[in-house]
């Protein structure tokens, strides 16, 4: 589901330069949910495996490097850029599982948290810069916005999918169908009914986080838990695999290659 051209907004006085986002393809929607799911089984793994006080403290940290090392290019780089994604995956799974498990909020609870915090961020992000669109990410300031929407999306995603799976007795496989279908409602509406392109792509790209986390958790855990029982290990294995595959694909072909347009100037068209 791109984001059409009309969606591309500059504020008045604002220097703009290149883009920091791929173009939005069929390809990253791929992308963004294998890295859903590495980052659901990445994170089971991992604090099922070490101390998880030292489980978070190393998300934490790869986190804060992978969104430094994006930060500090100077216009969008595949490996960079779904590095970061993917760290954000795996800490924004670990957010809301210690919202959970370290603090005792209820999945409800903790998914209206951050659905509400997520409309703050978009709330703040469109009164500073008057546009949402991920074409417009050419400063630091709405870079900065988008990664912390980002981050929110994917915890927002975590807490809604084990709300399916778990507080409403889905399971996993059921939890993924569901979701299936839900990713669906914003492509149709956009394509049928003339939904907005920006907010289309927000609703899409926030389903592709419990979609990608249902479908891996469901290969990865225990029968006992409803799962096929592949190991969170070896599935987080395969789809960091299949991640680095595409990415070098990306990097090698340029097919999310965002659009640069010699106009970039300031336009003060709203989405």
């Amino acid at each position: 589901m791109a984001t059409g051209e009309q969606s591309r907004v500059f504020a008045p006085g604002v220097r703009t330069g290149l883009s920091k986002v791929p173009a939005v393809t069929a390809l990253f929607w791929v992308t963004k949910v294998l890295t859903t799911g590495m980052g659901e089984t990445a994170s089971d793994y991992l604090v099922r495996r070490i101390n998880p006080f030292v489980a978070v403290t190393l998300g934490a940290l790869a986190f804060t490097a992978a969104l430094t090392l994006q930060f500090g290019s100077g216009r969008y780089r595949p490996w960079r850029y779904w590095l970061a994604v993917s760290m954000v995956s795996v800490f924004g799974t670990m957010a809301a599982d210690v919202v959970h498990i370290g603090f005792g909020v209820p999945y409800v609870v903790s998914t209206i948290f951050f659905a509400v915090a997520l409309a703050v961020i978009f709330a703040c992000w469109y009164r500073r810069e008057h546009t949402l669109s991920i074409h417009s990410i050419r400063t630091p300031r709405r870079e900065r916005f988008y990664w912390a929407a980002v981050l929110c999306t994917f915890a927002l995603g975590t807490a809604a999918g084990d709300m399916t799976a778990s507080t409403m007795h889905l399971g996993y496989f059921a939890s993924g169908m569901l979701f299936a279908v839900v990713i669906a409602i914003p492509a149709v509406a956009h394509w049928r009914l003339g939904m907005n392109s920006i907010a289309a792509f927000w609703f899409a790209y926030v389903v592709t986080r419990p979609l990608g986390a249902s479908f891996a958790d469901w290969l990865g855990v225990p029968a006992s838990r409803g799962g096929l029982d592949l190991g969170t290990g070896p599935v987080t294995l395969t789809l960091a695999t299949l991640i680095g595959v595409l990415v070098t694909y990306l990097s090698v072909t340029g097919a999310d290659r965002p659009v640069e347009d010699a106009e970039a100037a300031p336009d003060t068209a709203r989405a």
